[in-house]
């Protein structure tokens, strides 16, 4: 495999979609030099079929708003790979959703699902709906509309979408009365991340982010820290963040930082259970301002304008909101304040230079794929809980999610570690998921 050849075919054949093909170099870099240890997956030209997704369904959505005028966005699915189960991955309701973002999604999730153990192929979806400023009637109008066109293409044993940015518990429950509507049948398994009375697991919500520090800890027990008395930044205030900081502040750690489009708010003291409830009622909000952080809690969390989390001194940063939002100056700012541990919790949380800059500086980095596979772990968890018409305790949920991500940690270790001791945290990740699904691929023939 030569990996600049595939990267210019695909640069031929999409030009301009910069995060899909970004996402495809990580990959391929990673895993040259072990890919061209297996002749077999070169004869049957693995990578090629592996880079391009299974189908690609595009669709309108048609919705009234509260004015009573009639509104269009584009909706989609992509479903990327079916090697090692049925496709699982996200919808992402946000203004800047493009096929290019989805494919890079779709793609990442293939090796993301491929580490946890559970049979489930890769899958995103999506539109490009804004939900800010929108009333719950409006969001649930869109959400009909947007099963309306979906509903067909999904099932508990062929696509089973979940949450992601702009989607959460209310929007699943909107999305899923319209496809019980449909289908006419009670197929709870379809979707995840739903309410907790009709099919949901318990630490759904939480996940993500409950996964993310347990694969920090991992990390940082790796290299002999202890994640107690830890400053740590964390960027938005969804699920995502919302989830990391509870267990960052459960294991001990002071959450000092977190973020949004107008800015950061720093909290000196560490963020408390009373700002972590609120960064809830933030999101419920749609007003997508975390300045109203600082104005619930005046004198505690200090807002500044235009600035991110990555300006505040800290000792670990968890990128949580959106793909490439740290850039390389951003890394150079939080070296230069002492940061030495850096985990995506979003989706390619860094740009390339970023990631290059902390592993260039001695920086513990470990990739989106790893980190917050949590989520999608409990997913499945929530499937199996589904399929079997059974629910499990907290306690049971939250044992398996360890067990997960201790075998995420287990099998970058496995394949990332280089020789002077450290560990490459993205060759580790991405190796351990490309030979699972590149594998299953040649066992079930050309297809």
């Amino acid at each position: 495999m030569n990996t600049n050849d595939i990267l210019a075919r695909l640069q031929a054949k999409y030009p301009g979609e910069n995060e899909y093909l970004q996402a495809v170099r990580e990959v391929l870099e990673s895993i040259e030099e072990v890919y061209n240890m297996h002749p077999e997956f070169e004869k049957e030209r693995i990578v090629e079929r592996m880079v391009e997704p299974d189908r690609i369904f595009s669709f309108r959505v048609t919705w009234v708003d509260d004015r009573g005028e009639v509104q269009t966005n584009t909706g989609y699915r992509i479903q990327f790979n079916s090697a090692i189960g049925p496709y699982k991955g996200g919808l992402r309701f946000h203004r800047a959703v493009t096929p290019s973002m989805l494919k890079f999604l779709g793609f990442e999730q293939t090796f993301k699902n491929a580490l946890t153990t559970l049979p489930m192929g890769g899958a995103k979806g999506g539109s490009d709906f804004d939900p800010k400023g929108k009333s719950n009637g409006e969001i649930m109008r869109f959400c009909q509309a947007f099963m309306q066109e979906l509903w067909q293409c999904i099932g508990p044993d062929q696509d089973i979408p979940a949450g992601d940015v702009g989607v959460g518990g209310r929007e699943i429950g909107y999305l899923y009365g319209q496809y019980k509507k449909l289908a006419r049948q009670y197929n709870t398994g379809v979707l995840t991340g739903k309410g907790g009375t009709w099919g949901g697991s318990i630490l759904r919500p939480e996940a993500t982010g409950f996964g993310a520090l347990y694969f920090v800890q991992h990390v940082l027990d790796h290299a002999g820290k202890d994640i107690a008395g830890k400053r740590i930044a964390v960027s938005g205030f969804g699920n995502v963040a919302w989830g990391a900081s509870i267990k960052a502040s459960q294991l001990g750690a002071k959450v000092v930082a977190i973020s949004g489009p107008d800015g950061v708010c720093y909290i000196p003291d560490g963020i408390t259970k009373e700002m972590i409830d609120y960064m809830l009622v933030m999101r419920a909000s749609n007003r997508d301002k975390v300045e109203d952080m600082a104005t619930r809690f005046p004198g505690k969390a200090q807002f500044t304008a235009g600035k991110k989390s990555w300006s505040i001194p800290v000792d670990i940063a968890l990128p949580c909101a959106f793909q490439n939002e740290l850039s390389e100056d951003d890394a150079k700012e939080l070296v230069a304040n002492g940061c030495w541990c850096c985990c995506e919790v979003s989706n390619m949380g860094c740009q390339p230079g970023a990631i290059h800059y902390f592993q260039q500086n001695g920086v513990l980095f470990a990739p989106g794929k790893a980190v917050n596979a949590g989520g999608v772990a409990t997913s499945g968890l929530e499937m199996t809980q589904n399929a079997s018409h059974i629910s499990w305790t907290a306690e049971e949920v939250d044992s398996k999610l360890h067990q997960i991500m201790q075998s995420i940690h287990e099998q970058c270790v496995k394949f990332g570690t280089q020789p002077d001791g450290t560990v490459d945290y993205v060759k580790g990740a991405n190796i351990g998921g490309f030979m699972k699904v590149a594998q299953a691929m040649l066992e079930q023939g050309i297809i």
